[in-house]
């Protein structure tokens, strides 16, 4: 597995199984503006993030805890222009423990899965207080996390291990390790019970069959190095994979075949589907851009770099509002050469995308 920045990691984040869709209208591509950033506590990284928009709550992987923003609360702004969660109160908060979170998602029943990366284990917490409610061993170096609605299970993707966790989040425990290879990074589901998972090592998508319980196959990814982010296109039923190259890898599911590379950015490392606007949204940190790609027609094409903040590479979508959310802090120069920026203390920020 290609060596990751703890600070400079993340992707985009599922929280449901895709189900059938008609095709959608065709709408104009909405165009996308910086609004004011939002404050958050300090921590030594970050990594995925994701919305909940039933309880209009906001996550990130963030140190060894979860930063929790309420999306619906007011604030007021501080006078360099950055929101303060000092100044409106518990709209930002710290919550939980893990040993360096990678991946936190919401379920239904008012939990949190963490994936805790060195520790090999999973925490489920309470949303609202934070407690932990349950720690659960799984493989080695788990990291990206999803739902799926259709079983009520989660999945996590055991990066160096190579393997899949399948948890009850209800029972609290692991009911199936599915395995395929080393290098696993996020991951989609599609249709019929299929998991299609990035892996970064061999520059593939790996197709799981879950109602077998085993990999299947692979699809090759020419011309894209390191996948990581990775999001399905329901609507279109092809696969949107961010690639370490500065490209995004478009797959068609029903081919089984990579069909389009699309140039976005350097540094990406999450892909976020918004149905209702017909876009994919893929952070760029190297450049620090957000690439809008349009996916209302057969060809999906970038209509939009939007200019956010160096070190910006993973984030989450409000798919009810529209708007983006992307953290980052700002970066040092390393200490050594050779080595990797460090986020200067008390710089964590969200930068705010909203469509217009």
């Amino acid at each position: 597995m290609t060596p990751k920045s703890f600070l400079l990691t993340g992707g985009a984040v599922l929280l449901a199984a895709a189900a059938p869709a008609p095709l959608p209208v065709a709408a104009a591509t909405p165009t996308y503006r910086l609004a004011a950033p939002i404050a958050g506590p300090d921590g030594a990284g970050w990594d995925y993030a994701s919305v909940d928009t039933t309880t209009h709550r906001l996550y990130v992987a963030h140190g060894d805890a979860v930063t929790r923003v309420d999306l619906a609360r007011g604030d007021r702004t501080r006078s360099d222009g950055v929101r303060s969660d000092r100044a409106s109160g518990d709209r930002v908060t710290s919550i939980g423990a893990a040993v360096q979170a990678h991946a936190v998602v919401p379920l239904p029943n008012g939990l949190l899965l963490v994936t805790s990366g060195r520790d090999d284990s999973v925490r489920l917490i309470d949303a609202t207080t934070g407690r932990e409610r349950a720690k659960i061993a799984v493989g080695s170096d788990p990291d990206a996390a999803l739902f799926d609605s259709g079983s009520g299970h989660a999945f996590v993707m055991n990066a160096h291990g190579g393997t899949m966790s399948e948890i009850d989040p209800v029972a609290m425990t692991v009911v199936r390790t599915i395995a395929a290879k080393p290098g696993l990074e996020f991951a989609a589901l599609g249709r019929g019970r299929t998991l299609y998972v990035n892996n970064e090592d061999a520059n593939e998508i790996e197709v799981v069959d879950l109602a077998a319980g085993k990999m299947v196959r692979a699809i090759p990814l020419p011309g894209c190095a390191a996948p990581s982010g990775l999001a399905f296109d329901a609507a279109h039923d092809r696969l949107i994979s961010a690639c370490a190259n500065g490209k995004a890898a478009v797959v068609d599911t029903r081919a089984g075949r990579l069909t389009t590379l699309v140039a976005i950015g350097r540094g990406p490392d999450a892909v976020m589907i918004d149905p209702q606007r017909q876009v994919a949204l893929i952070p760029c940190g190297g450049d620090g851009v957000l690439a809008v790609l349009s996916l209302a027609g057969t060809v999906v094409r970038k209509v939009a770099s939007v200019p956010t903040a160096v070190g910006a590479r993973t984030g989450a979508v409000d798919t009810t509002t529209g708007i983006v959310y992307l953290p980052t802090a700002t970066l040092d120069p390393p200490a050594t050469p050779g080595g990797r920026p460090v986020g200067r203390p008390g710089t964590f920020h969200l930068v705010v995308v909203k469509p217009v």
